[in-house]
């Protein structure tokens, strides 16, 4: 354990200037880092905007081809009116010539 604590010659220590100079490296290195977090921080913060844009988005497509849907049932609701008066009016025609027809054999 003495051999932990031992002095190293002078020749292994850092100069002030040294330590300096590799401080300031650091501190810009941090300062670029600094930048680059705040950055991605921004990015990220986009991001989940965007995401929840699209969330919102979905739902309103969604709700919409919900009632595209619904207006294509009343669409063909509508449009199948027409051929249910056209079969009533067809209908009533030959139940009218069946009750001639049966009316004109019965007087006969």
């Amino acid at each position: 354990m003495g051999a932990l604590f031992r002095r190293k010659p002078m020749e292994n220590y850092v100069t002030r200037d040294e330590h300096q100079e590799f401080a300031k490296r650091i501190e810009d290195e941090n300062s670029r880092q600094n930048k680059r977090l705040e950055i991605i921080e921004c990015k990220q913060s986009q991001i989940s905007e965007l995401v929840v844009s699209v969330k919102v988005l979905a739902t309103n497509v969604e709700n919409i081809a919900k009632e595209i849907n619904e207006q294509g049932v009343r669409l063909r609701e509508i449009e199948g009116k027409p051929a249910k008066r056209w079969e009533t009016v067809i209908s009533c025609i030959l139940t009218s010539l069946v009750t001639a027809a049966i009316a004109y054999f019965l007087t006969r």
